[in-house]
């Protein structure tokens, strides 16, 4: 049967970790902690927004994370040096799976979106650097409705703009407040577990399915049809 699967774009198909190499130059063994901070913190601000209706991009939440970053970690950065992080985020890869496990679904039949946090323009520029645009039918932005997942209202924006249903769509994302917030909207969900440590928030509300990565993804769908 063919689906409709809506894939997460940052820490799902495109690898935010990246950045930590150009982090190294910057704040050197700080790196990695820097990194990951700078990630939670874009998340946060993108969900206290959300909840507080006052909505800027996710390219607005991003930046002021940074600003709180080099705060927390006492690093003086200069105006060059951040702006070339931000530059960064625009042009991350995709993880080495990916075009695999998309070809892989592709072939299969199904209609395959992009469906992300970031707004259009910041989300289509990724994929064409990530040289993965053409594996998609089309990319669903929930800045068009000026909020955020897991917000109720951004899966069914999805549905509506992909012309698809509950019965035949799926949310692929590796973050695990994505999947739980599509499952409680009735999607079907696939968690990508992409680190062995990964922790799937404890609240009742399992994904679908579970895999480790996108060329697992196919045959983990069958085990669901």
């Amino acid at each position: 049967m063919s689906l409709t699967l809506a894939f997460d774009v940052y820490g799902t198909l495109i690898d935010t970790n990246n950045v930590v190499s150009k982090l190294r130059e910057y704040v050197g063994d700080q790196a990695e902690a820097f990194s990951q901070t700078w990630r939670d913190k874009q998340l946060e601000y993108s969900f206290r927004r959300g909840l507080m209706q006052q909505y800027e991009h996710f390219g607005i939440c991003t930046s002021h994370a940074l600003d709180y970053t080099c705060l927390h970690y006492k690093a003086d950065l200069s105006a060059l040096q951040r702006e070339s992080l931000l530059a960064c985020y625009r042009t991350l890869p995709a993880f080495s799976d990916v075009v695999y496990g998309l070809k892989a679904l592709k072939s299969a039949g199904h209609r395959l979106f992009a469906f992300s946090n970031g707004n259009m323009a910041a989300v289509e520029g990724l994929l064409i650097a990530a040289d993965i645009r053409d594996f998609f039918s089309g990319v669903v932005s929930v800045d068009t409705i000026k909020t955020f997942k897991p917000n109720p209202a951004t899966y069914e924006h999805f549905l509506s703009t992909s012309d698809s249903t509950v019965d035949n769509a799926w949310l692929i994302s590796s973050n695990p407040f994505d999947v739980i917030g599509a499952v409680s909207a009735g999607m079907r969900a696939a968690w990508v577990k992409r680190s062995e440590n990964a922790i799937f928030d404890p609240w009742g509300v399992e994904p679908t399915c579970v895999v480790a990565n996108l060329s697992e993804l196919e045959a983990g769908l069958k085990t669901k049809a």
